[in-house]
């Protein structure tokens, strides 16, 4: 009768447990390996510095194009291997190394550089679950009220960081997917309206004033206007909040220079 091995004498010739140890160092690697791969959907493939264009795409560090359904119908594909590059921002290396900080070329707050800085988002509104506009002011959301205990900023001057008259909160601009009031609506001198972030500016107690650090008073009008006096896109707040951005260090000369 030839000898083989016994049923269920595997455990005898092998180290089972070396083997689940080693299973497990290469499940872990791999897992290392996916997650790392997955991180480079976004910012990916990076950019040449020396020559302004895209490095060829890793075949196998850089993963292919996967689409992402998004709640408002589009279909967006990360990463986004042959996106158009806006090289049209005025700005210049402040020193010819890679990895050297840009600045600004223009004296504009909207030039889009540094702090000011923004995304092309969709230049449509976003919106709350049953389909309506999700920001709008409260002349518009009128089932939202200002708390009678709360300082209530309509009807009160803006100050500029430069305590200069920049103009009057004249209404509030609501989120109402979050009940929260993202930005105030100034009335400037010449009967013009901006949108002010309620992030960017603070309101006291009492009936003093509304201030905002960010802009100089004269320098509200440089704000991104709103297509619909009554709504506001993904787009028009992501470049009215980077112009109150751009405002913390190039509203002044003396905010761009060292502190010591």
């Amino acid at each position: 009768m030839p000898h083989g091995l016994p049923t269920g004498a595997l455990t005898s010739y092998l180290d089972v447990a070396q083997l689940t140890l080693y299973a497990f160092w290469l499940f872990f690697a791999g897992l290392v390996f996916y997650l790392r791969r997955e991180d480079r959907r976004e910012g990916y493939p990076l950019e040449n510095e020396a020559v302004g264009r895209l490095k060829s795409p890793d075949p196998i560090l850089i993963p292919t194009p996967k689409h992402f359904r998004l709640s408002s119908g589009h279909t967006m594909y990360a990463p986004q291997t042959n996106a158009a590059q806006d090289t049209a921002v005025p700005s210049r290396k402040v020193e010819p190394w890679p990895g050297a900080p840009y600045e600004r070329t223009e004296t504009s707050l909207r030039a889009g550089v540094g702090p000011g800085s923004w995304v092309p988002r969709h230049d449509e509104h976003d919106r709350t679950w049953d389909g309506e506009k999700r920001i709008v002011p409260l002349r518009v959301a009128d089932h939202f009220v200002v708390h009678e205990d709360g300082p209530n900023p309509i009807g009160r001057p803006v100050l500029g960081a430069d305590r200069e008259p920049a103009g009057t909160v004249v209404d509030l601009w609501v989120d109402r997917g979050e009940s929260l009031v993202r930005y105030y609506e100034v009335e400037l001198p010449d009967g013009a309206r901006r949108l002010m972030p309620s992030a960017f500016c603070r309101t006291p107690w009492g009936d003093g004033p509304v201030t905002s650090e960010a802009l100089l008073g004269a320098q509200f009008a440089e704000i991104p206007t709103t297509r619909d006096p009554d709504s506001v896109t993904l787009l028009e707040e992501e470049r009215i909040v980077a112009c109150f951005g751009a405002g913390t260090l190039y509203a002044a000369p003396a905010r761009a220079e060292p502190l010591l």
